[in-house]
């Protein structure tokens, strides 16, 4: 059965897509999922970052579950309709205020293209294949969804992978900047959650203040809300976690953060 789930290991969450006889493509029922799982980890004090990632090791999200696109011709005009009043729903990564890290192995196409980059961080497996296939399916392709890849990997790279719908793969993703770090197959599960454990030892007032940042810097001007980063900024410099790592820093300790 189609679904995301979500699972928990002390700071760190797992949000994965699992639709393995369509290599995790994604239902529209799964995008409300990825949603709702979101939602709850970030009302979760106890979560600190969240990876995303799909189930068994043939891919990640492999796009958009076609097959479970039934609507008559006129429920999908509305359905589009509906779509651009507001971003497009792989995208709530960004509106999540915790790091997201993407883990990718194997395919990674389409919607899964997309959700990745909504994503703070993306690691790949030296497997990994990437495509964006709308060019080839008559697609277009949303102004959210385009202006977020343009922001990560430049509009130059942007327009190849979406002029000519190519295949490419985790060297090339390195390359351009898609993903940061791409690892030995059998050693991605290790170095993710490495990573992650990484991040779960950090503020998380001050990394909740840097990703606001960095998504409104990859607004257009007008839209940002630059009001809202400061107040950010000022909540961190008032919060117990600044007194303890100032404090763990003159001590020469690891401080122990607890986000208030």
């Amino acid at each position: 059965m189609a679904s995301v789930f979500a699972r928990k290991d002390g700071a760190v969450a797992t949000v994965m897509f699992s639709n393995a006889a369509k290599l995790n493509a994604a239902t529209p029922e799964m995008w409300v999922q990825l949603a709702d799982s979101l939602k709850t980890l970030d009302a979760d004090p106890d979560v600190r970052v969240v990876i995303i990632t799909g189930y068994g090791g043939k891919a990640f999200v492999s796009g958009g579950d076609i097959g479970s696109l039934t609507r008559a011709p006129g429920e999908e005009r509305e359905r589009n309709a509906e779509d651009r009043q507001g971003p497009p729903p792989f995208m709530s990564p960004i509106g999540f205020s915790k790091p997201v890290v993407a883990k990718i192995r194997g395919i990674c196409m389409g919607g899964g293209l997309g959700l990745a980059a909504a994503c703070d961080v993306r690691i790949c497996s030296e497997d990994a294949v990437f495509r964006m296939p709308a060019a080839r399916l008559g697609v277009g392709y949303g102004y959210a969804g385009l202006a977020r890849m343009t922001g990560i990997i430049g509009a130059a790279n942007a327009a190849d992978i979406f002029l000519s719908a190519r295949k490419f793969d985790a060297a090339e993703a390195l390359r351009i900047g898609y993903v940061q770090r791409v690892v030995p197959n059998d050693d991605l599960d290790t170095a993710v959650d490495e990573y992650c454990a990484l991040i779960a030892e950090n503020a998380p007032l001050a990394m909740a203040t840097a990703k606001r940042a960095i998504n409104e810097s990859l607004k257009e001007p007008a839209e940002r809300d630059l009001a809202a980063v400061q107040q950010l900024v000022a909540a961190c410099w008032a919060s117990d976690d600044f007194k303890e790592g100032r404090q763990a820093f003159m001590e020469k300790r690891k401080p122990v953060f607890s986000g208030r």
